[in-house]
């Protein structure tokens, strides 16, 4: 069976770990592309010459030419400016929009039957403009985001509660950005809920209220507080973890639900608009939406959420994308 080819779009932090993680997880052949010229055939170039060190042997090209992208069957794309400390991921919309019409017409023309993973922020905005350009079916457009939101509501947790972080079940709905929504109902450590556990750590159920509702203010401000941190720039190990997780599931068909920007067509309220919820991710991409009951305050939040989306597309549009 021949190796799969995935594209990267975008050589800057993000595009050089999922470069070294696939290479080293052999799940392909890799094509790196970015604007500047060499980099992303400096960093390529390194990666490779790691082969021996970490026994992978696939091919790793790094180009500045789209016409190297043709044929790929899952397309990454990480490119656009990175936040800055005091940015939101909305301030983004302008430029990382100009920058998306470019990737998107690309990649309708060398790689129209490709899968798109988009990690490009303001994501839910920019997987929208991705699908509007390219006209792709919409189980073959998905955004990463829920992944890494959930993970780190999930790490949060097990700090918390001292336990691994394997045990931590979490989910995160909604839009990428400050709306988004833990889902604190069905958070638990091997099935026993995290609020129980809380309760029985603190024997107050006031004081397990004030920690989870820390917990999840953490976890909506953590890319934030990451981007405070560096000074320079973003999260890169962690959304480039997550978006490998949805690789390999595409690649091995593996049928996992694991929560993404998906496009909704009626599920949870929402008809139209690409949101982060649980889904199947297989061969065909976005398989399955997966729908389970929300009280009415998890509902009002998961709503909060999508207006906010709503209106980051209607600004996009306004701005003539």
């Amino acid at each position: 069976m021949s190796r799969k080819k995935i594209a990267i779009i975008g050589g800057g932090q993000i595009g050089g770990v999922l470069t070294q993680l696939i290479a080293q997880k052999q799940l392909g052949d890799v094509v790196l592309f970015d604007i500047v010229q060499d980099m992303p055939q400096g960093k390529t170039l390194d990666i490779a010459e790691a082969a021996r060190v970490d026994l992978f042997d696939v091919n790793i090209k790094g180009t500045n030419d789209y016409q190297d992208i043709s044929g790929a069957d899952i397309i990454i794309i990480t490119a656009g400016l990175p936040r800055k400390p005091g940015m939101s991921r909305d301030d983004l919309l302008t430029t990382n929009a100009q920058i998306m019409k470019t990737v998107a017409e690309n990649i309708k023309k060398f790689a129209p039957n490709s899968i798109a993973i988009i990690i490009s922020n303001p994501l839910d905005a920019m997987v929208t403009l991705f699908t509007k350009v390219t006209g792709f079916p919409t189980n073959r457009v998905v955004g990463q985001a829920g992944i890494l939101d959930s993970s780190r509501f999930a790490t949060f947790i097990a700090w918390e509660l001292g336990v691994s972080v394997k045990d931590i079940n979490a989910l995160v709905l909604g839009g990428h950005g400050d709306t988004m929504v833990p889902i604190v109902r069905y958070a638990n450590v091997n099935g026993i809920p995290v609020m129980e556990l809380l309760e029985k750590k603190y024997n107050d159920k006031t004081k397990a209220k004030e920690v989870m509702t820390a917990l999840v203010e953490r976890t909506k401000q953590a890319g934030g507080e990451v981007v405070k941190l560096l000074k320079t720039g973003s999260a890169f190990y962690s959304p480039s973890s997550s978006a490998i997780a949805m690789t390999e599931a595409i690649i091995y068909d593996e049928k996992r639900v694991l929560p993404v920007c998906a496009y909704l067509n009626g599920e949870y309220g929402v008809k139209g608009y690409f949101v982060g919820v649980p889904a199947v991710l297989g061969a065909n991409g976005v398989e399955k939406i997966i729908e389970f009951a929300l009280n009415e305050e998890e509902q009002s939040l998961l709503n909060n959420s999508v207006n906010a989306v709503k209106s980051l597309v209607v600004d996009m549009e306004r701005l003539g994308f």
